[in-house]
């Protein structure tokens, strides 16, 4: 069965049909949180009734880069920071594939920030989740972009001179319509979250926290932690661009505070990258990729799609 004959297919589904075969037992280090995110995956996804055909997971190098080998769906290993190039293509050439991109924070929002920042911008209808762990773990333990001012590793080893980057107000900045942080420690809200990512249209993006407990003994395992919507001290509106700016950084100053907000920050109704190009007439409302399979199929050169300029 193929990704176009399985895709809008109505049958039960059991989270233990994601657990790879060949690697059905992951090989993270015990209490990393990398594991919270493989559960809440296996069981956001039968939850909004995707198949593994329908899904297709893209990592990049790191610790999270071994998702797609303990998930069973399609995959496509990148290399570092390079996720999300490769998902954009595969859910342009495939728009009813849903698209799951990962990475760690050193993948997502250093080596390919510049691709986080333009997926958001552009609105692609996928789902990024990043491993959010403050440090380099994969490489034994190195300051990446989320680490805190003052964190010593081989790297600094006086201390981090650098603040950290602000993963959620960089998603608003840069125009993703669905923003929220969970952590591994909250099991619920990460599979509900997730949930609500993949439903959603457009780029939709998680700052997953995961504890780090080899190389990273500072982040510890993230708690206590607050759920910003069922919490009585927090009130704003989600739809509402100001508000969700002000919540996010208040999140994000807390975090290295010892108070860990999570929840959703941000939701926008925009429409997704693959619609506009519809609607433009640039881009064919069924899927390019089922070409390939379709011998009758007629090809279309980019030139008589588009008016000529003049």
């Amino acid at each position: 069965m193929s990704a176009f004959n399985a895709i809008g297919e109505e049958r039960d589904i059991d989270r233990e049909e994601f657990t790879a075969g060949n690697e059905p037992q992951p090989t993270w280090c015990p209490g990393c949180g990398d594991f919270g995110v493989l559960k809440a995956l296996k069981q956001a996804l039968p939850e909004v009734g995707r198949t593994p055909e329908e899904v297709l997971t893209v990592t990049g190098i790191g610790c999270s880069g071994k998702l797609n080998s303990y998930l069973d769906t399609y995959g496509f290993h990148t290399i570092h920071g390079r996720s999300l190039p490769v998902a954009r293509a595969a859910k342009l050439a495939n728009d009813g594939l849903e698209v799951i991109a990962a990475g760690g924070d050193g993948d997502g929002y250093g080596i390919g920030g510049n691709h986080f920042m333009h997926t958001a911008r552009e609105n692609h209808d996928m789902t990024y989740i990043v491993f959010n762990n403050e440090v380099f773990g994969l490489t034994k333990g190195q300051t990446s972009p989320t680490s805190p001012k003052g964190h010593k590793s081989k790297t600094t080893p006086h201390g981090n001179a650098k603040s950290p980057i602000r993963p959620l107000s960089l998603g608003l900045t840069s125009g993703a319509t669905y923003i929220a942080r969970t952590a591994a420690v909250n099991p619920n809200q990460a599979k509900e979250i997730i949930a609500e990512a993949i439903e959603h249209d457009g780029f939709a993006h998680i700052d997953f926290l995961t504890q780090c407990p080899t190389w990273n003994k500072d982040a510890r395992q993230y708690v206590p932690y607050v759920d910003v919507q069922e919490s009585d001290d927090y009130d704003f509106d989600i739809t509402d661009r100001e508000e969700a700016q002000d919540m996010m950084f208040e999140a994000e100053n807390a975090l290295h505070e010892g108070t860990v907000l999570t929840g959703r920050f941000f939701v926008d109704e925009r429409p997704s990258y693959q619609e506009q190009k519809k609607d433009l007439g640039e881009m064919p409302r069924e899927p390019l990729a089922e070409r390939y399979f379709d011998d009758d199929a007629e090809w279309e050169r980019s030139y008589d799609l588009l008016d000529r300029h003049k």
